[in-house]
């Protein structure tokens, strides 16, 4: 357990080679509560299958105490970060479940619904794409960005008993593209989808 409400700052990293797109690697870290330096880092290789590097990404976490998680899906345009589609998450070195309904009303409603370890998590987007929150039974953790696609900083502060799962797992999500998560960034989303469909 890292303790009871406190705040972090993961800071960008530049890549110190010019390489091609396909194969930059961008990192955010910092120190998180009692678990010493965590690492962000998209797009993530090393979670994906040699065969899988042209059709998927991934996003993945790790640190000095942290429990190692990550996520690989579907890639979004040129943004760096695997999308919902097709995804595979695991916490802490397990598969984990995780499910959302598309056509519901409001942003709660379409929460991604996380199941790991034990745990029922609910993921929200906030009041906007910069801003979104990781819930279960008493723990909450909300995450802000500086900006969009490669933000300087990602920020998070605690509430509850938080420990280093809810940590992992909320500094993970900010690596994976979930703007279809309100309704706004489904419909941005949607010729995406209708294309992933069509084609695969």
């Amino acid at each position: 357990m890292t303790g009871d409400g406190f705040s972090f700052e993961l800071r960008r990293v530049e890549p110190t080679v010019k390489l091609k797109f396909r194969d930059r690697v961008y990192w955010w870290t910092g120190d998180v509560g009692g678990l010493g330096a965590v690492e962000l880092a998209h797009p993530a290789r090393e979670v994906l299958a040699r065969d899988d590097y042209q059709s998927l990404m991934g996003a993945a976490v790790r640190g000095d105490s942290i429990p190692p998680s990550s996520y690989k899906g579907l890639a979004y345009g040129s943004i760096g970060r695997p999308r919902l589609a097709r995804g595979t998450l695991t916490v802490a070195g397990q598969r984990a479940g995780f499910s959302r309904n598309p056509w519901a009303y409001g942003k709660r409603g379409r929460a991604l619904l996380i199941r790991a370890l034990g745990r029922e998590y609910r993921y929200v987007e906030g009041p906007d794409k910069l801003h979104h929150t990781l819930e279960r039974d008493g723990v909450k953790v909300s995450m802000s960005r500086s900006g969009w696609a490669k933000p300087q900083s990602i920020s998070g502060v605690t509430y509850g008993a938080s420990d280093s799962i809810d940590l992992s797992l909320a500094i993970l999500l900010e690596g994976v593209y979930t703007r279809n998560l309100s309704l706004g960034g489904a419909l941005i989303s949607g010729p995406g989808r209708f294309t992933d469909r069509v084609l695969g």
